[in-house]
């Protein structure tokens, strides 16, 4: 049953990826989602409809020129996306913490991003692997897809290993689903 899962993924993802358009040329990164404002749009909507103005940094992207940009870009706290059970697809609600970030990478060429994929603790450890595996590749794409050079970013699988909340009930495998968006120095 797993074979079939991890097959009809496979294929899924392989048609996924020969539909993809080319890298734009241009240095504007394209719009995640209909959720997310284009660049100059002036609002993007955030997970539960709320607007912040200017930029999908909000206000950390105002300040950063006074304060200077710290390892992560002033992102602290937006680095994490969360999976539903066995998935790999990035809902909709986390389109702004992409665009955030791969405006982020794209504006800053210097800085590095590694992508740790994580999954709660069912499962056997092989599975977990290329499952937290393919979330951060599912990450990944998605940067590279808003013009970040994939040079910026690396990816890595903790699989359940590395757990943010113990427990066994779904509130704490749900937290345990997730790629880590971590600045290196």
């Amino acid at each position: 049953m797993k074979r079939i899962v991890v097959l009809a993924c496979m294929v899924a993802a392989s048609v996924l990826l020969a539909g993809c358009p080319k890298k734009p040329s241009t240095n504007e990164p394209p719009i995640a989602g209909t959720q997310v404002g284009g660049p100059g749009s002036g609002s993007t909507s955030g997970a539960g409809g709320a607007s912040t103005s200017g930029s999908a940094l909000g206000s950390d992207a105002a300040g950063m020129g006074a304060r200077g940009v710290g390892a992560d870009g002033g992102l602290s706290g937006r680095n994490i996306i969360y999976f539903d059970f066995d998935k790999s697809e990035i809902k909709p609600e986390f389109a702004d913490i992409i665009t955030a970030n791969a405006q982020n990478l794209t504006a800053h060429p210097n800085l590095k991003l590694q992508l740790e994929g994580n999954t709660d603790e069912r499962g056997t450890r092989e599975y977990n692997i290329g499952l937290g595996e393919r979330r951060a590749q599912a990450v990944r794409r998605a940067l590279m897809l808003q013009g970040v050079p994939e040079t910026q970013v690396t990816t890595v699988s903790f699989g359940a290993e590395r757990p943010a909340v113990e427990g066994d009930d779904e509130s704490a495998w749900a937290k345990n689903r997730r790629v880590e968006l971590v600045y290196l120095p």
